[in-house]
């Protein structure tokens, strides 16, 4: 498939990199069919990557694994709201994906901890849900991590 974006140009998608949120994102419910792009040429090209619509050529989100930034992610969700990912969860082979905030004063960079982006792999379905972890925060800081993070692999 190939596919016009805003940011990316014109890409090419393999039926294997398709994922599909039957339920959306939030915000984006009408946006079913997504990809996720990174500059495989930077070294540190998977600390931030971005879910780009299919659906939608200007919509690109801003994500990231959880754990570059909190190691000891891990969020509480019901079971019973992974089922439109899979059938089989606890056996899945899920990437666990938080959104990224990057304001024009990238000092003030945060992460969404508490609605974490769930992608079966085996299935290519993916949702988005709110963790019920009470320390986990909608703008979590992460400008320093990101920044030592990046200094860090440069070495």
């Amino acid at each position: 498939m190939i596919v016009e974006t805003k940011w990316f140009g014109t890409i090419e998608v393999g039926d294997e990199k398709i994922i599909t949120f039957d339920k959306g994102i939030m915000g984006f419910e009408n946006h079913k069919k997504f990809t996720i792009v990174y500059n495989s040429e930077k070294e540190d090209a998977k600390t931030i990557m971005w879910l780009q619509s299919l659906d939608e050529k200007n919509l690109a989100l801003p994500v990231m694994a959880p754990e570059i930034v909190y190691p000891q992610y891990d969020p509480i969700v019901e079971d019973e709201l992974l089922k439109s990912i899979g059938d089989d969860i606890q056996n899945a082979d899920l990437v666990v994906l938080v959104t990224v905030t990057v304001p024009q004063d990238l000092t003030k960079m945060t992460c969404n901890l508490k609605a974490p982006i769930i992608i079966n792999v085996d299935t290519l379905k993916g949702c988005q849900l709110i963790a019920d972890n009470d320390e986990y925060v909608v703008k979590y800081p992460i400008y320093d991590i990101v920044k030592a993070a990046s200094e860090k692999g440069g070495e």
